[in-house]
């Protein structure tokens, strides 16, 4: 072969192997963000579910106006988007996510917190 065939093979190679490399890198921010998408989809469904407890009586099996002992389903403790847990005041639920994907600061899981009252879910914080 001749120099300039041998030029261009590592000119293909070198391309080849820095296309490679963007690709992981757009992957890996996708995978991230998808996660924490879904994380907050899984959130705003039990917030939904806490709310329907609250305006639930308890003669049905509600709160009566109160949050007090509702407790997130065990089935929904932990989904393949992540694990959650609630923190329950007698006016608010507090829910925690830790989704299944590193985050942003490529070392610690993506995590949320959502607030929840009884008409609005009144704050979403993502960590990560």
């Amino acid at each position: 072969m001749g120099q300039q065939q041998l030029l261009l093979i590592v000119l293909g190679v070198i391309i080849v192997g820095i296309a490679v490399v963007v690709g992981i890198n757009v992957f890996t921010v996708s995978s991230a963000n998808a996660n924490r998408d879904a994380v907050i989809a899984d959130m705003t469904t039990l917030a939904a579910m806490a709310q329907q407890y609250y305006r639930k009586p308890t003669a049905m099996g509600g709160g009566g106006n109160a949050f007090t002992n509702w407790e997130i389903p065990t089935t929904l403790e932990s989904t393949a988007n992540g694990s959650y847990s609630a923190k329950v005041a007698a006016q608010s639920v507090t829910l925690a996510g830790v989704g299944n994907e590193i985050g942003n600061d490529g070392s610690d899981s993506v995590r949320v917190s959502m607030v929840v009252g009884r008409n609005a879910i009144t704050s979403t914080t993502i960590t990560n």
